[in-house]
C-alpha cells in the first residue's frame, strides 16, 4: 500500500510550525507536548550503552507519548524471564542507520524488528501501539511511532502490517524527495538536528491530524 502525505505536510511554512509548537514550552517551562521529550530524554534509547536493552527511560519516554505501562508490563520489559531474548532481538536491529537506506529485511515481517514487536504486544498491558513505540525509541532512525492519529492522517487501515515497509519505500521515492522536505522543513522549524527524519514526520502528522480533530 503506498503511503499517501498529505498536501498540508507538503507545506513546509505550514509543517515547520507545526513543529515549533510540538517543541515549543509553557510559561512555567514544560513542554507544550511531553512527547517533544520522546527522542531526547535521557540522551536518547539508541545510545551506545542502552541501545540494547529496555530501561526505565524508555518506559518513560513512551509515556510521554500517551502509552503507560503496567507496573507489571514495565517489570516484565525492564527485568523480562529471558533476559537474553529482547537483547538478542534488538541487537539485530541496527542502530545506526536511516529507514531510507535500510534493506527491505530490516523491516520485513520475519525480520527481528516484527518479531520483537509481536513479543512486547503479547506482554499484557502494553498492545501494539505501545510495542512500536518502544521499538521507535530505541530505533528512531529506522523504525516509525505509528498510532491512531496517525493512521487517519495517511489512511491506513486498521491492521497494518506494512507500514514500516511502505514509508521506507516512500522515503525513498523521488531520489529521496520527501527526506529531503523533512530535513528542511526540521531546518526551517528550528528544533534541532538532532531530532530524526522519522520523528519529524510523525510529529507533523499527529499535529496535523489533532488539528483535523483525529
Amino acid at each position: 500500500m503506498t503511503l499517501q502525505i498529505p498536501a498540508a505536510l507538503w507545506d513546509r511554512p505550514y509543517a515547520a510550525d507545526l513543529l515549533r509548537r510540538y517543541w515549543s514550552t509553557r510559561p512555567d517551562g514544560t513542554p507544550a507536548y511531553t512527547g517533544s521529550h520522546f527522542e531526547r530524554l535521557g540522551g536518547g534509547g539508541d545510545r551506545r550503552e542502552v541501545r540494547n536493552r529496555f530501561t526505565a527511560e524508555d518506559v518513560i519516554a513512551v509515556a510521554t507519548l500517551s502509552v503507560t505501562l503496567p507496573a507489571r508490563a514495565a517489570l516484565q520489559v525492564l527485568e523480562p524471564h529471558e533476559p537474553h531474548h529482547f537483547t538478542r532481538l534488538l541487537t539485530a536491529i541496527p542502530a545506526d542507520i536511516e529507514l531510507a537506506d535500510a534493506d527491505e529485511e530490516h523491516v520485513a515481517e520475519d525480520g527481528p524488528a516484527w518479531t520483537l514487536w509481536r513479543a512486547l504486544r503479547e506482554v499484557h498491558g502494553i498492545g501494539p501501539v505501545g510495542a512500536g513505540k518502544l521499538l521507535a525509541r530505541k530505533r528512531p532512525r529506522l523504525l516509525p511511532v505509528h498510532d491512531a492519529v496517525v493512521k487517519k492522517v495517511f489512511a491506513r487501515p486498521t491492521s497494518d502490517l506494512t507500514f514500516w515497509s511502505d514509508v521506507r519505500t516512500q522515503l525513498r521515492n523521488d531520489k529521496g524527495a520527501l527526506v529531503s522536505h523533512l530535513e528542511e522543513t526540521r531546518n526551517r522549524s528550528g528544533i534541532g538536528s538532532d531530532i530524526s527524519v522519522l520523528r519529524i514526520l510523525d510529529a507533523a502528522a499527529w499535529m496535523h491530524g489533532k488539528e483535523l480533530g483525529h
